[in-house]
């Protein structure tokens, strides 16, 4: 992993990070998606991909050509299992017990025309972990696989 699709691959490891800081009791899925997403947005604006203030782009949804789904969604019996997100039309709060993913994302398309995504084409990066909440916060689930770019880089053999 090197230059751009290092420099892609940090963002979204913040964007999951930021997420992953409000998995706890009280929280919401939609609180942990906000948090990914503002740091996602604040990536994309660094990076060069868009330019504006991050709640302008996220309230415009110019972030969406990057980012086309939420962060989280539940697990349980089934991989994408059902459940409710709300509650009397409020996010519903997590509890001790609840499983879900945090796995924000960022996509640049080969296609994509802008001359600023150019070193960007083609690459993707989702970088994801499950979580079970905890009386005190939550259990990742994944916390044994690395994710620091410099140990990913080992694992796979690259400089």
């Amino acid at each position: 992993m090197e230059g751009a699709g290092r420099d892609v691959y940090e963002v979204v490891l913040a964007a999951q990070e930021a997420g992953l800081a409000l998995a706890k009791p009280g929280s919401t899925l939609d609180a942990v998606h906000q948090a990914a997403l503002s740091r996602l947005v604040e990536g994309l604006v660094d990076l060069g991909l868009l330019s504006g203030s991050v709640d302008d782009l996220i309230e415009a949804g110019e972030y969406r050509r990057y980012y086309m789904h939420r962060t989280s969604h539940w697990l349980g019996l089934d991989v994408h299992d059902v459940g409710n997100y709300a509650r009397e039309d409020r996010p519903r709060p997590l509890e001790p017990g609840m499983a879900f993913t945090v796995e924000p994302g960022l996509y640049i398309a080969n296609s994509i025309e802008d001359e600023a995504a150019s070193r960007f084409r083609g690459i993707g990066v989702r970088i994801g972990d499950d979580v079970i909440i905890t009386e005190s916060g939550h259990e990742n689930l994944n916390s044994a696989i690395p994710k620091n770019p410099s140990e990913v880089e080992a694992l796979v053999g690259g400089d």
